[in-house]
């Protein structure tokens, strides 16, 4: 399988990046704001949807970041944070403000969020080669009734 190389520059093309990474995994020390370049950069174990039927289902280290960032605010995370629970990537969503500029939300589970706003959209994803074995394929009935069941 050849590595995953996308290139995104308007909202459709983010939405195909988005449901790339869906179920992403990673951690607040995988996210890098560097304000003087106007970049934000993360790592992510990406859930490889691809994967044929019948072959056991697989994780891949991608690297994903934006450029032209004017400014960055999170909910719930600490950027390069040591510590803490992994984050879990359920969407990336777009807002024009004034064209071409908007507002990027990286979505995560348990209500975390990311907020990049954005002079364009120029963001670039790709595969840096280790590829493993998933434990399973992500379950996102199991995580609602979680969610919906809590006291």
């Amino acid at each position: 399988m050849e590595l995953l190389k996308l290139a995104a520059l308007d909202a459709e093309d983010l939405a195909v990046i988005s449901a790339h990474l869906q179920d992403a995994i990673l951690r607040a020390e995988d996210l890098a704001w560097l304000p003087g370049e106007h970049r934000f950069a993360l790592a992510a174990r990406r859930f490889d949807w691809s994967v044929p039927p019948g072959q056991p289902p697989r994780r891949r280290l991608s690297g994903l970041h934006f450029e032209r960032v004017l400014s960055v605010k999170t909910k719930g995370i600490t950027p390069g944070a040591t510590s803490g629970d992994p984050l879990s990537l359920l969407a990336i969503t777009f807002e024009e403000t004034e064209a071409p500029s908007g507002v990027a939300t990286l979505v995560f589970s348990g209500g975390a969020a990311i907020r990049l706003e954005l002079e364009c959209i120029e963001v670039r994803l790709k595969d840096l080669g280790p590829v493993w074995e998933a434990d399973g394929r992500p379950d996102h009935e199991a995580v609602r009734n979680l969610v919906e069941n809590r006291p």
